[in-house]
């Protein structure tokens, strides 16, 4: 064989090799975790309550509690990995993580590019209010001035539903909505869990709490493409810690309410 003929044949040999080891991988995540006995799992810092670094300097919060509840129900120890909103899907796709926990939302793009398990948490924009305060329902709202930042999907959500005598305060953007419900500016705030967990988080003289939902979007455990065994095992935790209450008390902890019914 000439020289040219014997690289390409050796390229070609290389790529097969490759391929192979790639459709060996697409199911080798969860073999690959026991073996090693541990799970790399992708997790926010800054992302309060779902995953912020504490006063110990290590992280916290509703996604690492998971992250740990995984770990656990394998029989593995985790290593967490910090990841933000733009690096976290690349982390999976290049295997620097066998799972991402992160406040992930589920749409057809992501579906094209990696898998999702069942729901293990609520995403939600609700009524937060001092615990003090008698708030029920929204009808509860009359007479009571209440924060929102403009144009968010809160504030639409808000308007369809407060009684004409809720006095509604819109402000320009998150910060300035909840310096006004700090400040006193307002009895009562509409606003996302994060804002709502951050604001609870450094203020916890206000003894703010969940009141009321506006609206739900919950957050999926992201897989690498393909991993099926993973993904079905992760979903077979899932599924048996909502049986067992387990989700509904980490949401109970870290949100103020029960993770309730989640997509699975």
């Amino acid at each position: 064989m000439i020289p040219s003929k014997r690289r390409f044949a050796t390229a070609m040999a290389a790529a097969a090799l490759a391929i192979g080891f790639g459709g060996a991988h697409a199911q080798a995540a969860l073999d690959n975790v026991m073996k090693a006995k541990k799970i790399v799992i992708a997790i926010p810092t800054d992302f309060p309550p779902y995953g912020f670094v504490g006063v110990d300097l290590k992280p916290q919060g509703l996604d690492i509690d998971m992250a740990n509840y995984i770990g656990a129900k394998l029989g593995v120890p985790v290593e967490l990995v910090p990841v933000t909103s733009a690096n976290r899907i690349p982390y999976l796709q290049t295997n620097k993580a066998h799972l991402v926990i992160s406040t992930l939302g589920k749409n057809p793009e992501r579906e094209k590019v990696i898998d999702f398990t069942v729901a293990y948490s609520p995403f939600f924009q609700a009524v937060f209010a001092p615990k003090s305060l008698n708030v029920k329902s929204f009808a509860d709202l009359a007479g009571k001035s209440v924060a929102v930042t403009r144009g968010a999907i809160e504030d639409q959500e808000l308007t369809k539903v407060a009684p004409p005598k809720a006095d509604i305060k819109r402000f320009e953007d998150n910060n300035a909505t909840v310096s006004a419900f700090v400040s006193g500016q307002t009895q009562v705030i509409a606003t996302g869990a994060s804002v709502a967990g951050n604001m609870m988080q450094r203020n916890p003289q206000l003894g703010a709490e969940y009141k009321l939902l506006l609206k739900d979007s919950p957050n999926f455990i992201g897989v690498a493409k393909g991993e099926d065994k993973l993904r079905l095992k992760v979903n077979e935790i899932i599924v048996a810690g909502k049986k067992a209450g387990d989700i509904d008390k980490m949401a109970q902890k870290w949100l103020g309410r029960p993770a309730g019914t989640l997509p699975e």
